[in-house]
């Protein structure tokens, strides 16, 4: 399979079910309202986790423009295949919600809250003050890719670069390892902004949520859209250059 449509398709599967979850739990008469953030981060982790089994043999399973501009800054990925990688994980994540929105497609009308609908899509702040919002992402996705890295290397004994990185996500434990990460990352640090850690994740869907006929579905909160897609490139570099920077 190509790598860009691996990409595609596997931040597809992310978004369905991680939106998934979310829709399940906060639309009105699911059969999973009201489950709680345990769910949601559980949920999440298995999206993460189901994504990287189908893809980390062929793409190495980024599902993330954070992983691919990061892994670039550190010359563990070719700098040409970036803006592929990014459109398709974009295309993706749009892809992802689309489904989400047909699979709940009975529910819409029936919650009135436009907020929760748009969380069933993309993220926004506990507190509305983005200086912290900002810090939070940019934590979230510095420590979402040293995990990553260190799963990476430790996985294969030696260097973390693409080569390395691809074959431990095709590994049994590479996947699960990542969902787990995903999953501390989303109980310990996701509470101020609904973790994003990634910009596909979030733009793509709130274009979904942007464009679908969801009744009463509100603002696209466009103000705030930069936050989760500017925050985790930054972060992700971050992290990644530290990874390098201690010899890990």
């Amino acid at each position: 399979m190509n790598p860009y449509l691996a990409e595609f398709v596997g931040t597809a599967i992310l978004i369905l079910f991680g939106n998934g979850v979310v829709a399940n739990v906060l639309l009105n008469k699911s059969k999973g309202q009201n489950g709680g953030w345990i769910v949601i981060t559980v949920g999440w982790a298995f999206a993460v986790t189901c994504a990287v089994y189908a893809t980390g043999r062929i793409s190495g399973a980024h599902l993330n423009p954070a992983v691919s501009v990061s892994l670039a800054s550190i010359g563990a990925f070719d700098w040409a295949q970036v803006p592929g990688y990014i459109a398709s994980q974009i295309a993706g994540g749009f892809m992802g919600s689309v489904l989400v929105y047909l699979t709940y497609l009975a529910h819409w009308e029936e919650t009135e809250d436009p907020g929760l609908k748009l969380a069933c899509h993309s993220t926004s702040p506990a507190i509305r003050k983005i200086g912290p919002a900002v810090i939070t992402e940019i934590i979230g996705t510095a420590a979402l890719m040293f995990g990553i890295l260190s799963i990476g290397k430790v996985g294969l004994g030696g260097d973390s670069n693409m080569e390395a990185w691809t074959a431990a996500v095709g590994t049994w434990f590479g996947p699960a390892a990542v969902g787990l990460l995903v999953l501390g990352i989303g109980l310990s640090l996701g509470g101020p902004t609904g973790y994003a850690i990634n910009p596909a994740r979030d733009l793509g869907p709130r274009i979904a949520h942007a464009v679908l006929p969801i009744r009463g579905k509100g603002s696209s909160d466009w103000g705030y859209a930069w936050v989760p897609v500017v925050a985790p490139l930054i972060g992700g570099v971050l992290g990644s250059q530290l990874f390098v920077l201690l010899g890990f």
